[in-house]
């Protein structure tokens, strides 16, 4: 079907945008399969790299809860883009409306989840908390470590910080009852001399924490609250993936009128 330069311009740039995302979903899709069926093999190659930072992440629990989260982004964006690209190239407006249906509802689920964070804004602090409760009672110590207690040990050792609200946070972890010993808080909330070893400053941190040799009376969700609100490079980000889906919502459906045009045209 022969179009104008318009039409044609828009139905490349749609295919090229979701190209992309299809190659990437692909890839993550593929990453997280692998994970998900051969962990063992990725723990071989990436005990190869002598960084101590990278071992932190060949706890097999670990990998095996990242494979999942990549299953799902992968899936995610290989169906959405599988459906803009194949809708432009067939000049399908069947699927370029499904396409474009799904892009609006995604972007009212996120217009929905913003102003509703910014209208309950103390709701919203409340139940994050709650959350992210929930998550440091399955911290945990030595081999059995998870996906949930390196990102704590990441966060806390980077941020400077200890918990959610304080160290008190991980008494209602089982594990790390159990397996503390005569410990009062984990490695990472100590003042560190190595970050990626989580090697505390002051021997005596971990039992005897102190305002001088530890964060541990410093929640991290306030650190780190702070931290976001101070990163102008995020609100960047979030205006420019916010016009990109504005565009591919009109792309989709400029496309879907100028291919019925030119059908009835052809009529």
């Amino acid at each position: 079907m022969v179009f104008d330069c318009g039409v044609w311009c828009a139905k490349y740039l749609l295919c090229i945008f979701n190209f992309i995302f299809f190659v990437l979903g692909t890839i993550i899709f593929g990453v997280g399969l692998w994970l998900a069926v051969d962990k063992h093999s990725l723990i071989a190659l990436l005990k190869l790299v002598e960084s101590e930072r990278i071992e932190q992440f060949t706890q097999p629990q670990a990998i095996e809860q990242l494979a999942y989260v990549l299953l799902v982004i992968g899936a995610v964006m290989f169906f959405m883009s599988f459906l803009g690209y194949l809708g432009a190239m067939r000049e399908s407006r069947c699927l370029l409306s499904t396409y474009g249906t799904f892009l609006i509802l995604l972007l009212i689920a996120e217009i929905v989840a913003g102003g509703l964070g910014a209208f309950f804004k103390d709701k919203v602090r409340a139940e994050s908390k709650n959350f992210l409760q929930t998550t440091i009672t399955s911290y945990s110590l030595g081999e059995n470590v998870d996906a949930t207690s390196l990102m704590w040990n990441q966060l806390m050792g980077n941020f400077g910080c200890c918990g959610i609200n304080d160290y008190h946070d991980f008494d209602d972890s089982p594990a790390w009852v159990n397996g503390k010993g005569n410990r009062t808080i984990p490695d990472a909330c100590c003042i560190l001399k190595d970050v990626a070893k989580l090697v505390p400053r002051d021997e005596d941190c971990t039992t005897n924490p102190s305002d001088s040799n530890s964060f541990y009376k410093k929640g991290c969700y306030e650190v780190f609250t702070e931290w976001l609100i101070r990163q102008r490079e995020l609100v960047i980000v979030a205006i420019a993936v916010g016009i990109v889906h504005l565009v591919l919502i009109i792309l989709a459906f400029a496309l879907c009128k100028a291919f019925a045009k030119y059908n009835d045209m052809r009529l």
